[in-house]
């Protein structure tokens, strides 16, 4: 029975990662900008193209279907062309894995950077990724995937429980539940519950962590704790030097030289006064 439990999870798996038909990005990352901005402890977030993402992208009304944590170079794993392994991912079907960074080259992404947390926590954050590398998802639990399969429409105060359904065993986990526990792990807040106690001596707030299932990619993005850092803004970005189509082409005749469009008529020489 649970060989053929496996099997049929596995079967399903195959289905919900492949890619959709006619994805087309709108903003694809630009691959040497990224690889730049990247530092240890950011989470990419991903606007994927598999049967899954869009499911994931229903249910938490975001344009995230995954994501991944940035941790530098995973030992001296690499690739069959020698480009190294930076990320730490919980992927359906696979389990925790390491990925180069260029596998996310044609997808929308978003680097959300943790904000003034120490360098000790950002290794400590980083290593608790890297040591679940080769955890599984746990392809046993039928209902867990199938619900992925029936995109049907869900009142939006469920949907988030939707995300959590799952065995709950602790090496089988999906990919924000895996960021979510690093961040656990040194205290350092994404989405916390908040309560406030009022009285006539105190007013306090206090923060509890939610449970790491409950949280989504998107998360991240709209947590109030985490920086959006945007490469093509971060290095360098000139409007003035962009080039639009609806505009004539800009030459210069040597370095310095005021830019003039190709098709300016010259000004007639006028008489000394």
């Amino acid at each position: 029975m649970s060989f053929a439990l496996d099997g049929l999870g596995r079967l399903i798996a195959r289905y919900l990662g492949k890619p959709a038909v006619g994805y087309q990005p709108f903003t694809p990352s630009d691959l040497d900008a990224l690889r730049a901005s990247l530092k240890p402890g950011d989470v990419l977030l991903v606007e994927g193209n598999n049967n899954v993402s869009g499911v994931i992208k229903y249910l938490t009304q975001s344009t995230w279907s995954h994501a991944a944590l940035y941790v530098g170079r995973v030992g001296d794993r690499e690739t069959a062309d020698g480009e190294p392994l930076v990320l730490v991912e919980a992927e359906l079907g696979k389990g925790v894995i390491a990925s180069p960074l260029s596998k996310y080259a044609r997808f929308h992404t978003r680097i959300c950077r943790p904000s003034r947390i120490s360098d000790d926590d950002r290794a400590r954050v980083c290593t608790y990724a890297a040591e679940r590398i080769g955890f599984d998802y746990d392809l046993k639990n039928i209902i867990d995937l199938m619900r992925y399969l029936f995109p049907l429409p869900v009142p939006q105060r469920f949907r988030r429980r939707m995300m959590s359904l799952g065995s709950g065993h602790p090496t089988r986990i999906i990919c924000s539940a895996l960021i979510a526990q690093a961040f656990e792990a040194v205290r350092y807040p994404i989405l916390p519950k908040t309560t406030k106690l009022d009285s006539e001596m105190v007013r306090a707030e206090i923060l509890e962590i939610r449970h790491s299932s409950l949280y989504a990619p998107r998360d991240f993005d709209i947590s109030p704790y985490f920086e959006v850092v945007k490469p093509t803004l971060v290095h360098g970005f000139d409007y003035k030097a962009m080039r639009w189509a609806d505009l004539p082409e800009m030459t210069a005749t040597d370095c310095g030289a005021t830019l003039v469009p190709d098709s300016a008529p010259e000004k007639p020489a006028t008489a000394a006064a």
